[in-house]
């Protein structure tokens, strides 16, 4: 359902409450016409240092998913979007299809849900990368390798190189420098990838990933810009912008 400002599109946004950088993100890719309204999942800052976090994390986020979606839900949005990307891949590349049934059987067959589960796969396949090795940047530790690698060869491509950042705690994965993210991006980059995926919502990766495409020569893929582009596209929205690449300037 449309309304005065969102008169071409309202889009319902879950994201942890710990995230800081989904909200402002997706409101600065929004066209006009398209309103994004946010629920937040409530979970800890959790400390992460090995494994047993990093799952732990996931859970808590996972456990959180449903009350938040049930309160977006209540302003009649014309679908959901996860702002959330280790959800939606993490024990099973399908994880997010599991998460949208879940959710259908709960609050009804209609309900739309976009996640980078979906996301990403279909902005490779926009930016003309439909096989090869593909590098990936996280904020994640290296526990999260396995979930990360299973999905990326499930959409059909190899996991060349990853570098994981080990964030702290999850409200630190947004105080991550620019400069950090630049020189990874450019030591990932040496290997010569098809393409370079971000994965972590919580990271502010969409205007430096268009920056990046320029002197690297290849798609940097945020997470954050193929999420959104994947559900303004999905819903009609073919409207392109500047200043997160390639993907919402051309596709």
């Amino acid at each position: 359902m449309t309304d005065a400002l969102g008169w071409r599109l309202k889009l319902g946004v879950v994201t942890p409450s710990v995230n800081t950088v989904v909200q402002p993100e997706y409101d600065d890719m929004r066209p006009r016409g398209v309103t994004n309204h946010v629920a937040r999942i409530h979970i800890r800052d959790w400390v992460v240092n090995n494994a047993d976090d990093f799952d732990g994390l996931v859970r808590d986020i996972d456990n959180g998913v449903d009350d938040a979606v049930e309160r977006v839900l209540t302003c009649e949005p014309a679908c959901v979007v996860l702002g959330v990307s280790i959800e939606a891949v993490f024990d099973d590349p399908k994880a997010g299809e599991a998460i949208r049934e879940r959710l259908r059987v709960k609050f009804g067959d209609e309900l739309r849900l976009v996640h980078a589960g979906d996301a990403i796969p279909a902005a490779l396949r926009a930016v003309g990368v439909g096989e090869g090795p593909i590098g990936l940047l996280t904020p994640y530790q290296p526990s999260s390798e396995p979930h990360l690698r299973s999905f990326v060869e499930h959409c059909g491509y190899e996991l060349q190189t990853a570098v994981h950042l080990r964030c702290p705690t999850a409200v630190q994965i947004a105080h991550t420098p620019r400069e950090t993210l630049q020189r990874e991006l450019k030591a990932i980059a040496e290997r010569r990838p098809r393409a370079i995926v971000q994965f972590g919502a919580n990271l502010a990766m969409g205007r430096i990933a268009a920056e990046a495409e320029q002197w690297l020569g290849l798609p940097v893929i945020a997470v954050n810009t193929a999420t959104y582009w994947h559900a303004l596209r999905s819903n009609g929205i073919a409207d392109q912008a500047e200043g997160f690449g390639q993907l919402l300037a051309r596709c």
